[in-house]
């Protein structure tokens, strides 16, 4: 029989999460479908079904995400995977397809993803928005240049009590730094701060320190502590969930604290903003052993609709001929700058829907896309123009994998 494609039924839909999960060689548990069944409703999903069998999924979770200038609703994809016995069959290119044609239905002009595999989405139209960077850094070699002292004091809280104090301080960076998705009231107790015993990996429970300065929250810390012990010292491990500061005074205390906990060596860090301020406030950047990868990979599915959405610098507009072939429905010519959306005008610019999107929250601009020869410039002096209206203030940046 044919592989069939739809959305699955709500009885339909635990089989087919541990049909995606069975794609990563795991499986789906209890605690797992009592926290994504509300996360991931049976309407936010599209399976493929071999003989009525569930045998691959792709979900998308519904966030708005920050960009610059404001918000928009995002399509989250997530549970993406197909089960072993019906790979290179075309079935992710089919779900991709369908999810794209739903989330467009459903008015959210971007989706955003974390890719288990980088080379698989860039088919399908999503361009690498927001990287990331982690960290393997040495405790012992953490000192600040120019340190003032130590400021504020810290409390460690209970998940109830962190739900009260974190969230206004996540709520005041988010809302400044474009790649940032809102966090509900569910998201939040049962993916943030929840501890299941399955995501600790030999690591203790979640540690939740909050930050006062001035007598306000301005900073916390989410994080778990490896436990190890080698000739007789320790050399435990910090693995930070999240580390936010509303302030770089607050940003500062926020790392003193986290590479001063006692017998550990090493700060794990996953994902760890690139821009942050860390790497020039330390004395010897090189033991932060900072490196660089792919993070948040987003898809412009209504590209006339994402462009209104943001905001531009001053300047002269600019035309892009956008390339889609996934999305047919967006293929044409769109002005950035004043008055942004589709246009009759000739396009000065040229390129693929991807790497539109690699643009769209400021990681990069157009220049960036020009070394890389990823934009044909038709009009002499466009590309600088066009880098000029998307830059921000900041780059993004993505703490939530999804």
């Amino acid at each position: 029989m044919p592989i069939e494609i739809r959305q699955p039924a709500e009885e339909e839909l635990r089989d087919a999460m541990h049909a995606a999960e069975q794609g990563f060689g795991a499986g789906i548990t209890d605690e797992d479908w009592e926290r994504e069944r509300i996360t991931l409703p049976a309407q936010r999903a599209v399976a493929a079904f071999d003989d009525g069998r569930a045998v691959a999924l792709a979900g998308a979770y519904e966030f708005e995400l920050t960009i610059p200038g404001g918000q928009v609703p995002c399509a989250g994809v997530t549970w993406v995977g197909v089960l072993p016995t019906h790979r290179r069959q075309g079935i992710l290119r089919r779900l991709m397809a369908k999810q794209l044609v739903d989330v467009r239905e459903w008015g959210e002009p971007i989706a955003a993803l974390w890719a288990s595999e980088a080379a698989i989405y860039g088919r399908f139209g999503y361009g690498l928005a927001v990287p990331s960077a982690t960290l393997k850094a040495d405790s012992g070699r953490y000192e600040l240049r120019d340190d003032p002292g130590r400021q504020g004091t810290w409390r460690l809280v209970d998940a109830a009590t962190a739900f009260d104090l974190v969230r206004p301080v996540h709520d005041h960076v988010r809302r400044a730094r474009p790649g940032m998705p809102t966090r509900t009231e569910h998201w939040w107790r049962n993916h943030r701060l929840a501890d299941s015993e399955n995501w600790r990996r030999g690591a203790s429970e979640k540690f939740y320190a909050v930050l006062e300065l001035d007598g306000a929250v301005a900073g916390y810390a989410i994080y778990r502590v490896k436990s190890e012990w080698e000739g007789g010292f320790a050399k435990g491990v910090v693995r930070v969930l999240e580390a936010v500061g509303t302030s770089p005074a607050a940003e500062r205390e926020v790392w003193r604290y986290l590479f001063g906990i006692d017998l550990t060596t090493t700060v794990d860090v996953y994902p760890f903003d690139p821009a942050s301020p860390l790497f020039l406030t330390v004395r010897d950047p090189r033991a932060l052993h900072m490196g660089l990868h792919d993070g948040l990979w987003l898809r412009l599915v209504d590209v006339d609709a994402a462009l209104r959405a943001r905001s531009y610098r001053s300047g002269q507009p600019v035309v892009v001929g956008v390339r889609d072939e996934f999305c047919p429905w967006n293929e044409g010519a769109y002005r950035l700058g004043a008055e942004p959306g589709r246009t009759d005008a000739a396009p000065e610019l040229e390129l693929d829907v991807a790497d539109l999107a690699a643009v769209y929250l400021g990681a990069f601009d157009f220049a960036h896309l020009a070394r890389a020869d990823r934009v044909r410039e038709l009009t002499p002096g466009a590309l600088e123009r066009a880098s000029d209206l998307v830059h921000t203030p900041l780059p993004p940046f993505c703490p939530e994998v999804f």
